[in-house]
């Protein structure tokens, strides 16, 4: 595994539950607005944490930590990601994966191993203008395949999405509401720019906490659960 940081303990990550974070290194989509760039651009890459050295650690954590939080990057570009998730299970650990669901064979084959407890997808952009959005041909067939396999998965799980405002108007919030009707839980999440990939984005805004309630309010009866964050 690439990992690039790590999080002994966050009270925050996995909903209910005492979680330590991993965060692997590289991502296939580019979006400007990325909080994370030292994970995504190669450029900003510091030196690698050793997978032996984070497996020690929750080794002696167990007990402690309910869960462990695979991030990123993209977590599914890892070729190790699957052997890793079975060393985290056999040790008890409930385990979260954060993906953008660029890959769902991936997803497939995690989720048919039973070694997904908690799955997090962000949905950046109404399908039509995913390409725009994250600087990336995407095929967004492989976006509709992902989400149709986390909501029939049988695990907890959530669809995020963050509110930039130059980027994403009010109403195609509502729209990617729409893409998964019927899901659990659907996060808009305020653009905080502290970090960004495009350093011109640190000067963007998000919505007011008013403006995106109303979208909230528009996808009730369309998720079973929609928040702002």
């Amino acid at each position: 595994m690439k990992i690039g940081g790590f999080q002994k303990v966050s009270l925050i990550d996995y909903p209910g539950k005492i979680s330590a974070v991993v965060f692997t290194q590289g991502c296939n989509f580019r979006c400007p607005f990325c909080h994370n760039p030292e994970l995504v651009d190669p450029e900003r890459f510091a030196n690698r944490i050793p997978e032996p050295e984070i497996l020690a650690f929750l080794e002696k954590r167990k007990g402690r930590l309910d869960a462990v939080v695979i991030t990123g990057g993209e977590p599914t570009l890892q070729s190790e990601l699957i052997p890793f998730t079975i060393h985290l299970k056999a040790m008890g650990y409930l385990i979260k994966l954060d993906t953008n669901g660029a890959l769902p064979d991936v997803l497939e084959d995690l989720l048919g191993r039973g070694l997904i407890d908690y799955l997090a997808m962000d949905i950046k952009a109404p399908l039509e203008r995913y390409g725009e959005i994250t600087k990336t041909k995407t095929d967004v067939e492989r976006i509709r395949r992902s989400i149709s396999l986390i909501t029939g998965s049988g695990v907890d799980y959530e669809f995020r999405t963050t509110a930039v405002r130059s980027l994403l108007g009010l109403q195609e919030l509502e729209a990617i509401g729409r893409l998964i009707p019927g899901a659990k839980r659907f996060v808009l999440q305020k653009f905080v720019p502290t970090k960004t990939l495009d350093r011109d984005y640190l000067g963007e805004s998000s919505y007011s906490d008013a403006e995106l309630k109303t979208v909230v309010e528009k996808l009730a009866g369309v998720v079973r659960k929609a928040t702002q964050r």
